[in-house]
């Protein structure tokens, strides 16, 4: 049996989870000296409740090996295969755990860790993907493929509301030399070869929302697409943006989800931004 496995890193619907039968193994989330699972022992709205409070930011960290080993063997039988597809590498150590923990397995289950190269609703689509191919009995190997023409196709963009959490997490690339000259706008964040990066830079929270859609539709034009509107705290300016995507963007499945904290915690809520990719 294939077993689909993914990370904390993943935004989707709650009901694909049931519907297309993967499963997700949980960052961990340091706050101080205490350490929660993501959605094991700490809900999204404890973590903003929590950072509300106490003003701190906390760190996230990839699930171990040994996590990942204990992982697998609750969701898989011996000589099952299990497709793991994490967060770009560049960005965490979370495919590299799931390697180290696939070599470790070795002779009990086929794991084949995957690099997705991106995360949010990306991982959610590639999970998605990879569940009705198996379903309509296509290879492993023609999966495979797929995921990898989804990797180097799919397209992250995002504007950030405010600039404290990027400030802490380090995860921007070159966010500190870049903090100066941005106190005062919005920039705009785009992943590129596995890393986000600083691509745009504008005055107002309406102009960087039409920036990213102009970014995406300059990209996609009338291409058939798999497009999600993600977000972080703000359901009102995502279910906006939303709209406007419905109205510029030929898509065959849209969805629009919450930013998971292993994202936001790095972004910072008010964080709202679209993930696509084209379907051919």
């Amino acid at each position: 049996m294939l077993r689909i496995v993914t990370d904390g890193a993943g935004d989707f619907p709650p009901d694909w989870l049931e519907v297309f039968d993967f499963q997700v193994i949980p960052i961990n989330i340091h706050f101080g000296d205490k350490i929660y699972l993501q959605g094991v022992d700490l809900s999204d709205e404890d973590f903003y409740k929590i950072v509300d409070e106490t003003g701190v930011i906390p760190k996230t960290a990839q699930p171990s090996p040994h996590q990942f080993i204990e992982f697998y063997r609750q969701i898989a039988k011996r000589g099952d295969t299990i497709l793991s597809m994490h967060i770009t590498g560049k960005l965490s150590g979370t495919y590299a755990s799931a390697e180290m923990a696939a070599r470790e397995l070795e002779g009990e289950f086929k794991i084949i860790p995957f690099d997705s190269g991106n995360g949010s609703a990306g991982l959610a689509y590639m999970c998605r993907e990879a569940r009705e191919m198996e379903r309509a009995n296509f290879s492993l190997e023609k999966i495979l493929e797929r995921m990898d023409y989804i990797r180097r196709n799919i397209r992250i963009v995002l504007t950030l509301d405010s600039l404290d959490y990027a400030r802490m997490s380090g995860r921007v690339q070159a966010i500190q030399a870049a903090l100066a000259s941005l106190l005062n706008v919005k920039p705009i964040i785009e992943l590129q070869e596995g890393m986000l990066d600083i691509v745009g830079r504008v005055r107002t929270r309406s102009k960087s929302i039409v920036h990213i859609l102009e970014k995406l539709r300059a990209q996609f034009a009338d291409r058939l697409v798999n497009i999600a509107v993600v977000h972080a705290r703000d359901l009102k300016v995502g279910e906006q943006l939303l709209e406007r995507v419905r109205g510029l963007f030929n898509y065959r499945h849209i969805i629009m989800t919450d930013l998971s904290i292993a994202v936001a915690a790095n972004l910072g809520p008010g964080t709202v931004g679209l993930v696509a990719y084209p379907v051919e």
